[in-house]
């Protein structure tokens, strides 16, 4: 990709009404992830009502996550997209009014969890899925790397403007009525899907949209799956990305923060290590904007190689006993996640139909989301009999073992980048 290519994505304005809403409504969604497990922690005081509201949340937008996909497909990202956006304003309306009242109760908190999770089961398919209606196809790599680079930016300083808000307004701790920070946390992110629900009118697609489909919901989410399975190229790599992604997802979100509690200096570090970790996607994701593509030899080797070394990089994360150790290789993992993320999902925009574009994202996004909670249970259920050590050690050799297994026995290392015009 030359510099030309960058000033062709950065004067179309459809990419750059995309990219302007995406950086407004991603901030708004920083500061509800903030505020309402605050919100219920105020309330409650209990985590096991905290985790309850969260999976309210989480299963059903995995659940519904392939019926969002198949209505991409019928109706077109944006249509879906902008329905979602109402949708989720109007809720977040409601979660405003709610704590406003200083009386929310836990039922309708619980119900408007629900409403924004299915919410998402929509608007995570469409959003995936707009971008190449957008733009042209050989400036999909750049434009997805830049459209996540925003979305990480938001990932860091989202959180630290949250809680500047909590600061100056409240959040509802304590005695006395000072919730106005949660409040205008809900409201601000109602008007962020608001906004960008106005600059999503503002894209046009450049390429016909996909054909209506007649075929029912159900019907249409079983082509989808029967796409994928028949494309055996498509079929081996969601199911390599799924096995990497149930070993390593839970790793992430359970063995960290029992690392951070037991050798480092708790909540702080555990902050900090996210927030390296999260500074290395970023990236990660900087540099694929900038370069267009990052390969060693195919896109398939560069995958698989990114994993191997991923494993090599887990091998010593037990044995860390200063923070500073633990983030040496978080940044680096942080940066090959966020280049083989702009990868793949680039890879799959530009191999699939763009009549069955909705499903696949869909299937894709559900590996990660469905398998989440098992993984996040396996792991704590190995932490009971394994020592950290052990268990970082194990998911790392795997990794390694797992790469040079599929190097070795299947084509994964030969797939090339598909073929595109600018």
């Amino acid at each position: 990709m030359t510099q030309s290519d960058r000033s062709t994505l950065l004067r179309e304005p459809n990419f750059r009404w995309m990219m302007g809403g995406s950086l407004i409504s991603a901030l708004g969604d920083q500061f509800t992830m903030v505020a309402l497990p605050w919100l219920v922690l105020t309330m409650t005081g209990d985590a096991l009502t905290l985790g309850l509201v969260i999976a309210l949340m989480s299963v059903p937008r995995a659940l519904f996550m392939l019926v969002g996909g198949a209505l991409v497909d019928r109706y077109s990202p944006k249509s879906v997209l902008m329905l979602s956006k109402y949708a989720n304003a109007v809720l977040l309306a409601a979660l405003t009014a709610l704590v406003l009242s200083g009386q929310p109760s836990l039922p309708a908190v619980c119900a408007l969890a629900l409403g924004l999770g299915l919410a998402s089961a929509f608007s995570i398919p469409s959003g995936t899925s707009l971008l190449p209606h957008v733009v042209a196809p050989g400036l999909v790599p750049r434009a997805n790397g830049m459209l996540m680079g925003v979305r990480q930016v938001t990932m860091l300083s989202g959180p630290l403007l949250a809680a500047l808000v909590f600061a100056l307004f409240g959040d509802g701790s304590g005695a006395g009525d000072n919730s106005k920070g949660m409040a205008i946390a809900f409201g601000f992110d109602a008007f962020t899907f608001l906004f960008t629900a106005w600059t999503l009118s503002k894209v046009q697609a450049h390429h016909a949209p996909p054909r209506a489909i007649a075929a029912p919901v159900l019907r249409a989410i079983g082509d989808g799956l029967a796409m994928v399975w028949r494309d055996t190229t498509l079929r081996r790599c969601m199911l390599y990305w799924a096995i990497c992604a149930f070993v390593v997802g839970g790793l992430m979100q359970v063995a960290l923060p029992v690392m951070a509690d037991e050798r480092l200096h708790g909540a702080s570090a555990l902050g900090l290590l996210m927030g390296v970790h999260g500074a290395g996607t970023l990236l990660g994701m900087a540099l694929t904007g900038w370069l267009g593509k990052v390969r060693v030899g195919t896109f398939g080797t560069t995958i698989l190689l990114a994993d191997g070394v991923s494993g090599l990089l887990l091998l010593p994360m037990g044995l860390v006993d200063a923070s500073w150790q633990a983030a040496a290789v978080l940044v680096l993992l942080g940066l090959i996640g966020g280049c083989m993320q702009v990868a793949v999902f680039s890879w799959i925009q530009q191999r699939v139909p763009r009549a069955m574009l909705g499903r696949a994202m869909s299937i894709f996004m559900f590996i990660f989301m469905g398998l989440a909670p098992m993984s996040a249970a396996m792991t704590g259920f190995l932490l009971q009999y394994l020592s950290l050590g052990q268990l970082f050690l194990g998911a790392g050799l795997f990794l390694v073992a797992y790469s040079l297994l599929a190097f070795a026995c299947t084509n994964i290392s030969r797939i090339a980048d598909p073929a595109s015009t600018a």
